[in-house]
């Protein structure tokens, strides 16, 4: 019995061994309970957040979308292809068409057709004061409009016209939204006018601009004529004065001729033959150049690069009808641009107009600026291509397929040694054209 009750005493923290086991039991089951709800809890908050942060996703884009539409930065512009949805020939009648739809706006205005409510109110128990607030609504929500549309067409341009589109239906649906507490709209009718309007607006000011381009093109090819007129009457006064001026001084040798003789007649004789010769150059260059101002469309035909400024195969197609056709030449190459032009090929044509335009729709599809073909610049031309077209049509020119760029050259050696001489060596990714960059350059005019 004594032995018994020492080891109860000596084992009694682990006699219950069932209990601690079940003790254990329950604080674990009790752990993954509340783990549980932890994790419930935490899921639930996941998605709460996960839901909260798509709803301001979502609104901040709206938001963005919204404040784009009022922006006038022109990198933040997106340069969308306009599809014209007019097709009138002149800005009058462009600016007829815009007069008579603005016309259409107010009378749909007068008419009631503008805004419309289809509930009848009654205020007051009167029906009559609830019209009153009505037609208050209607007016207030055409203000409201008419100001975002007006907003719109003041900053219209050839950038921004799909946006401006875009800023009227959202200003149509945010009156729209304003009105719903009396069931008052601006109607689907009156916005479609808004739009044309704004439409009519940007198509208007591009035929304007296409207008005044158009003159200022003839004002220069008129400039360009009378320039080239007063030079070929110019050569043709001087051709005259130096016919006559040979024709007097041979006149003189040959009298004097008549009266000498020996190694004075042999000296006069020789004279006269040289004085024959100036003469009839002198009668040449006249008959030219009454020649060139009989022929309207003579002139000269060119074909010019300027790798230091546009690169490689890039060249520029014109026409000039100036007696000294590399006056033209030299012009191009002004303070404009830093190198001047290289001639590959400068052709004499009595209807130089028709070459010129042939030798563009030659390469139409290589036509740099699609938007102003006076820019007569074409990229990844092959001059094989054009002396081949050219010999086709039975024409003569002698062709120089390799460009000096004297200039360009001699700054690019310079520019090698500079950076020889005073950095470390290292890969020169312009090494090829030091004077290259990632903007591309945009030709000179004409």
């Amino acid at each position: 019995m004594k032995q018994r009750e020492d080891l109860s005493a000596r084992y009694s923290g682990i006699i219950d061994v069932e209990a601690a086991i079940d003790t254990a039991k329950k604080k674990l089951a009790q752990l993954a309970s509340d783990q549980q709800a932890i994790d419930a809890e935490n899921a639930r908050r996941r998605a709460q957040f996960s839901q909260e942060y798509e709803q301001a996703l979502a609104k901040y884009k709206e938001l963005k979308g919204e404040v784009s539409l009022l922006e006038e930065d022109l990198e933040d512009i997106s340069f969308g292809v306009y599809k014209p949805h007019f097709n009138f020939q002149t800005s009058d009648e462009y600016k007829t068409a815009l007069e008579k739809l603005r016309d259409n706006e107010r009378q749909m205005i007068r008419d009631g057709r503008a805004a419309v409510c289809p509930i009848r109110w009654n205020v007051g128990g009167s029906e009559q004061e609830g019209k009153r607030m009505v037609r208050a609504y209607e007016r207030l929500l055409l203000r409201a409009f008419n100001g975002e549309c007006d907003a719109a067409l003041a900053n219209v341009s050839w950038n921004n016209i799909t946006k401006m589109e875009e800023r009227i239906r959202k200003s149509h649906e945010a009156v729209n939204k304003l009105g719903e507490v009396v069931s008052v709209s601006v109607t689907k009718e009156y916005l479609n006018l808004k739009l044309d309007e704004v439409r009519l607006t940007h198509e208007f000011e591009e035929k304007r601009y296409q207008e005044r381009e158009e003159q200022r093109r003839a004002k220069e090819e008129l400039r360009e004529e009378e320039r080239a007129q007063r030079e070929i009457e110019k050569a043709r006064e001087e051709a005259e004065r130096e016919e006559e001026r040979y024709q007097k001084a041979l006149t003189r040798a040959r009298e004097d001729a008549a009266k000498a003789t020996g190694a004075q007649l042999e000296k006069l004789t020789e004279q006269i033959r040289s004085m024959e010769a100036k003469l009839d150059e002198a009668h040449n260059q006249k008959e030219r150049a009454v020649s060139r101002a009989q022929i309207a469309k003579s002139g000269f035909v060119y074909v010019i690069s300027n790798i230091g400024s546009f690169g490689d195969r890039v060249f520029k197609v014109g026409m000039t009808r100036r007696m000294e056709p590399m006056d033209r030449i030299n012009e191009l190459g002004d303070a404009s641009v830093p190198f001047p032009f290289d001639v590959h090929v400068m052709m004499y044509s009595d209807d130089a107009p028709k070459l010129e335009s042939a030798l563009h729709e030659l390469m139409r599809d290589r036509q740099m600026n699609l938007v102003n073909n006076r820019k007569e610049f074409f990229r990844d031309v092959n001059l094989d291509e054009i002396e081949a077209f050219v010999r086709a049509k039975g024409l003569s020119a002698q062709f120089i397929k390799h460009a000096e760029a004297r200039e360009f050259r001699e700054s690019m050696a310079m520019h090698q040694a500079a950076l020889t001489k005073d950095a470390p060596k290292q890969p020169d990714k312009f090494a090829d054209n030091p004077f290259a960059h990632p903007a591309q350059n945009q030709p000179p005019a004409g």
